[in-house]
C-alpha cells in the first residue's frame, strides 16, 4: 500500500511543470483552465527576484492574457490530444471530419475552427486537438497546394520580388501572389502565414 501511495505521488512530480521550465507549445492546467505557452522570457531584475514573463492562450476559450510566475511555481501538465483526421465537408455551420481509423465522422463548430482553416479543402488532413475528449481547435496542414481561381493576367519577364497582386484561391481565401502568377495555376501557401510560398 505504501509503495503503491509513493508510486502515485512520484507520478504526480513527475506530471508538473515549474515556470522555470516554461517553453513554446507547452501546456499546462491553471485556475481550472487550460493554458498553452506562446511567448516566455526569463528576466533576473538587478534587485529582487527572478521571474517569467509569459503570454499565454487560453486553449479551450481562445483569449491571450499576460502572466508572470515566480521560476518555483509549479502547474499540471495538461496532455493534448493531437489526432489526424480528413476533412470531409461542411453542413452550415458544422464542420464534419473523418477518423481514417474508424471512419467515424466528427462535427467541429465553425467557431472553433482557426483563421487559416480558409486554406483547407476538402480530403486535407488537418490535426483535430482535443482536452479529456472535448474537441477545442483545428491544425491544417503547414503548406497546402491550390489554384488560383481568379487574378489579374500575369506579366511575362516580371520577376520583381517584391511586386505582388491579389489573387482568389478555390477555397475562396484571398492572398497576394508574385506578379507572374496566372489564373489556374497551382502554387503553394504557407498556412501559418497565409502568404505565397512557390509555385507547385
Amino acid at each position: 500500500m505504501a509503495r503503491r501511495l509513493l508510486e502515485a505521488a512520484r507520478h504526480k512530480v513527475k506530471n508538473m511543470v515549474s515556470a522555470g521550465d516554461f517553453r513554446n507549445g507547452v501546456t499546462f492546467e491553471m485556475d481550472g483552465n487550460v493554458y498553452q505557452i506562446i511567448e516566455f522570457q526569463h528576466v533576473k531584475p538587478g534587485k529582487g527576484a527572478a521571474f517569467v514573463r509569459t503570454k499565454l492562450r487560453n486553449v479551450i476559450a481562445g483569449a491571450v492574457v499576460e502572466r508572470t510566475f515566480s521560476p518555483t511555481e509549479k502547474f499540471p501538465t495538461a496532455y493534448i490530444d493531437r489526432k489526424e483526421m480528413t476533412y470531409s465537408y461542411n453542413d452550415g455551420d458544422l464542420y464534419y471530419f473523418m477518423d481514417p481509423e474508424t471512419y467515424e465522422m466528427v462535427p467541429i463548430n465553425a467557431s472553433d475552427l482557426p483563421d487559416n482553416f480558409k486554406f483547407v479543402k476538402e480530403d486535407f488532413i488537418c490535426r483535430i486537438l482535443s482536452y479529456k475528449g472535448n474537441v477545442f481547435g483545428v491544425e491544417p496542414p503547414t503548406t497546402v497546394t491550390l489554384q488560383v481561381t481568379k487574378t489579374d493576367p500575369g506579366f511575362k519577364g516580371d520577376t520583381a520580388t517584391n511586386a505582388t497582386k491579389p489573387a482568389t484561391l478555390e477555397t475562396g481565401a484571398e492572398i497576394k501572389v508574385p506578379l507572374f502568377i496566372d489564373e489556374g495555376e497551382m502554387i503553394i501557401v504557407d498556412t501559418r502565414t497565409g502568404e505565397y510560398s512557390s509555385r507547385a
